[in-house]
């Protein structure tokens, strides 16, 4: 192992280009320098402590990634460096991995050592050759850990940090139901029950997710996001269950699944509506027997998840119709919370635009965005097909286009429909309403004169035409590069003539 190759992780707070410390805590000299050496010629750093007194100094001073430990030192045992080492109060060194060299008759003491946090144990004698692969192994199990730790705080940062905003009755009930429901994970046996997340497209769904994660006891363990919709129709299956070496013609090695890759964390199935009637059966198996086999195997392996799963369809309705299994919705459906559309949800409309003008001004460094008169009646009076996905992409276009202000034309929304109006019907484009702008004079030129008079329009026509030719045509994967809903991006082929 090079120390290249053993890189840190993210978050782990040494630069890549850095070569991993070990410190080498052994009283014998001779074997401690041919350790010393072995370590050098793999690209390793390293310090030797001859007694605990040495040992404790290292740590202060050097820095390590690793610890080899002798359990037998002049001044004490080994068991008391690692008591010492877990109590102490930096973080980074009680997390140092420690790899334990025992001599003979000394197994019960490793045995301790390892019910104190140690990472492995080695018998003396051992191979030097031993030697290094026990410490690959260490090293990449804690820089796996430290991965983890690293994507676990960032998304709980992210959670708690943008949080489900809004002061509305619905958005309050919403909030409060997910925290009675991450109550539930506290003090469980198992993994708690099922929540099915239901909703239009845009409404917060995946954010509801993630925050509910975060506010439960899993909260330390892996977040696994599936996005059902985004999943190729050929692959699913191995994506989602993992599969065998030679399972089919590409399968080469053997690969880990997203529910086993989500352990005793969450996995959150988006859009799950989405998912084969074929492969329903085998998801709604793993619900029930709490085990998954892979693609391939013969072997069921358990799974501790915990299963959050969210729509924008009636999946009641698809039961009835024949697409979505009916048990395995009622298998889903144990607690359900629904986040409101956003045209429900009044003044957090203006709420939210407010955080997004100024969230998208701090991200590209510009001065504060101000609306211009009339510009938030408009926003709440539009209904908002796409709600808060479509709200933040739209805020956000208008302050990088809008030179400090907000105004109609940046927003380019079409004409009031009213706070109240009915959304379009899931799957189908909303009516192109007319533009609010006054109507032209007589002498004004045609409404169906070149865009070089409208430059937002003429820009946002060439967005989406360059997508669309990028895409081949797939409106769906059009919609995902430019970060909107088909819907929303179905509604702006319309307008712009690009059926």
């Amino acid at each position: 192992m090079t120390a290249k190759a053993a890189a840190p992780a993210a978050g782990s707070g040494r630069p890549a280009d850095q070569p991993r410390r070990v410190l080498i805590v052994e009283d014998e000299k001779v074997f401690a320098k041919a350790l010393r050496k072995r370590m050098a010629r793999n690209g390793f750093v390293s310090e030797c402590a001859g007694t605990l007194r040495e040992a404790g100094e290292g740590l202060r001073a050097f820095a390590p990634d690793l610890v080899l430990l002798d359990m037998r030192l002049p001044d004490g045992s080994g068991l008391e460096f690692l008591q010492q080492l877990r109590e102490r109060q930096e973080e980074d060194a009680a997390g140092i991995p420690v790899l334990v060299m025992s001599a003979y008759g000394e197994v019960e003491d490793a045995v301790e050592a390892m019910k104190l946090g140690a990472a492995d144990y080695l018998k003396k004698p051992f191979d030097l050759n031993e030697l290094q692969i026990h410490i690959e192994r260490v090293l990449s199990r804690d820089e796996m850990r430290r991965r983890l730790d690293y994507s676990s705080a960032r998304e709980r940062r992210g959670a708690e940090r943008e949080g489900l905003l809004g002061e509305s009755p619905a958005m309050a009930a919403a909030r409060e139901q997910l925290r009675n429901i991450a109550r539930l994970t506290r003090g469980a046996e198992g993994p708690p029950p099922t929540v099915l997340l239901t909703g239009e497209t845009g409404a917060g769904k995946d954010l509801a997710a993630r925050l509910l994660h975060s506010l439960s006891a899993r909260r330390e363990s892996p977040f696994v996001h599936v996005d059902c919709a985004a999943l190729p129709k050929d692959l699913i299956e191995a994506e989602l269950f993992g599969h065998e070496k030679g399972a089919f013609t590409s399968a080469h090695v053997s690969r880990t699944g997203l529910i086993e890759a989500s352990e005793d964390g969450a996995l959150f199935l988006d859009e799950i509506g989405e998912v084969p009637l074929e492969l329903q059966a085998k998801l709604l198996a793993v619900l029930e027997r709490r085990a998954v086999r892979r693609v391939g195997s013969t072997r069921e392996r358990p799974v501790a998840s915990w299963f959050i799963a969210a729509s924008n369809r009636d999946l009641m309705t698809m039961a009835g119709e024949g697409s979505f299994r009916s048990d395995l919705y009622y298998r889903l459906n144990v607690l359900n919370v629904r986040l409101p559309p956003l045209r429900e949800r009044g003044d957090d409309i203006l709420l939210l635009a407010d955080h997004f003008a100024g969230r998208t001004a701090r991200r590209y460094g510009l001065s504060s965005a101000r609306f211009e008169s009339g510009t938030r009646e408009r926003l709440k009076d539009y209904h908002w097909p796409g709600n808060v996905r479509e709200l933040r992409h739209m805020i956000e276009r208008a302050v990088l286009l809008g030179n400090g202000v907000i105004d109609a034309a940046g927003l380019a929304l079409p004409a009031a429909a009213g706070a109240g109006a009915a959304p379009p019907a899931a799957g189908a484009a909303p009516e192109a309403a007319p533009e609010a702008a006054a109507p032209p004079p007589s002498d004004a030129p045609p409404s169906d004169a070149p865009a070089a008079g409208n430059t937002l329009d003429a820009m946002e026509r060439k967005l989406i035409a360059d997508a669309l030719e990028r895409s081949e045509g797939n409106v769906s994967r059009a919609a995902r590069e430019l970060g909107v809903t088909r819907m929303t991006l179905r509604y702006r082929m319309q307008k712009h003539g690009l059926d």
